[in-house]
C-alpha cells in the first residue's frame, strides 16, 4: 500500500499535479480588468517596448514569439517577428503566433478583439517609477517568476538611479531643465517618470506637474521660462533651432543643450528596466552642462 502511494505521488509530481505545480493566477491590469493566466506562459507576444524589456529583464526573453516594431532591446530579440506598432498591432499576426499571453499598452487598439478571439491579454503601461515596480511584479506573476527575482531587478534599478545622482557634482545640481520628448513640441513634466528621474538627480523641471506627464506646450512658454539646460533627441534639435526666440535663449547661446542619439533617446523615453541607464545619461548631461 505504501509503495503504491509513493508511486502515485511521484507520478503526480512528474505530471504537474504535485504541490510545486504552477497554479492559475488572476491579475488586475490597467483596464481594471481581472485577467486569468491559466498556466505558465510559454509563448509571449509583447506590444510595448518597455514590456518587452521587462520580460527580458526577468530572464524570459526566449519565450517571446512576437514584438512590436519599436522593441529593439536586448539584441537577442532582433529576429523575433514584428507584429505592427504598439498603437496599431497586426491582429492577424498576433493570433497566428498562437501566444498564451499578450502584453500590450493601455493606449493600444485591439485588446478587446484579441480577448474575444480567445487570447489572454494583459494591459499594462508604466508611467511612473512606482508603476515600473508594480508592472515588474505583475509581469513576474504572469510569467511564474518568483517575486524575489522581480524585486531584485527593481532594487538594482533603484540603486543605480541613486548612484547616478551621487555622481553629479554639487555645483551642477539645482539646474532648471527642459526635456523635450517629441516634436509639436511635447515635454516631460514633473509628474512623468522622466521628471521623477530628474528630481532624483537634483534638477528642477520647468514644466509643472499640473500640466500632466507629457504636455503639448507652447514654444513661447519655454522661452519665457529660460531653462538652464535643454535635453532633446538629435532628430528634434534642428526643428528646435527654427522656433521664434529660441536662438536667443541662454541655454542655446551658451550651448547648454544635450542632444541624445537615437539609441539614447530610446532608453530615456521608456519606463522600464533601463531607467537606471537613462539616469546615467541624464546625470552625465547635468554634470557636463551644469557647471558654471
Amino acid at each position: 500500500m505504501l509503495e503504491r502511494l509513493c508511486v502515485f505521488l511521484l507520478l503526480a509530481f512528474a505530471t504537474g499535479l504535485g504541490v510545486g505545480a504552477a497554479q492559475a493566477v488572476v491579475l488586475r491590469d490597467d483596464r481594471q480588468v481581472d485577467v486569468t493566466v491559466a498556466k505558465t506562459p510559454q509563448r509571449i507576444v509583447s506590444l510595448l517596448p518597455s514590456l518587452t524589456e521587462t520580460v527580458c529583464a526577468l530572464g524570459q526573453c526566449h519565450k517571446l514569439v512576437g514584438v512590436d516594431r519599436y522593441s529593439n532591446w536586448p539584441d537577442s530579440i532582433a529576429k523575433v517577428p514584428r507584429m505592427g506598432g504598439g498603437l496599431d498591432p497586426n491582429i492577424e499576426s498576433v493570433v497566428a503566433a498562437k501566444p498564451d499571453l499578450v502584453l500590450m499598452s493601455s493606449t493600444a487598439r485591439g485588446a478587446d478583439r484579441l480577448t474575444a478571439l480567445g487570447l489572454t491579454v494583459l494591459v499594462l503601461e508604466p508611467r511612473t517609477h512606482a508603476d515600473v515596480q508594480r508592472v515588474m511584479r505583475l509581469v513576474a506573476q504572469a510569467l511564474d517568476v518568483p517575486r524575489v527575482q522581480s524585486d531584485q531587478v527593481w532594487r538594482h534599478i533603484d540603486a543605480a538611479v541613486q548612484a547616478a545622482a551621487q555622481s553629479i557634482p554639487d555645483a551642477a545640481k539645482g539646474q532648471r531643465v527642459y526635456f523635450e520628448v517629441s516634436r509639436a513640441p511635447y515635454g516631460a513634466s514633473e509628474s512623468s517618470f522622466i521628471g521623477e528621474t530628474l528630481q532624483r538627480l537634483g534638477a528642477r523641471n520647468i514644466l509643472p506637474a499640473s500640466l500632466g506627464p507629457f504636455p503639448k506646450i507652447n514654444p513661447e512658454f519655454v522661452v519665457r521660462a529660460q531653462p538652464d539646460i535643454i535635453m532633446v533627441g538629435d532628430s528634434h534639435f534642428a526643428d528646435m533651432r527654427l522656433r521664434p526666440g529660441w536662438q536667443n535663449m541662454r541655454a542655446m547661446r551658451d550651448q547648454k543643450v544635450c542632444q541624445f542619439k537615437s539609441e539614447e533617446s530610446d532608453v530615456l523615453v521608456r519606463a522600464g528596466p533601463r531607467m537606471a541607464e537613462a539616469a546615467r545619461v541624464m546625470a552625465q548631461c547635468l554634470s557636463e552642462k551644469g557647471r558654471p
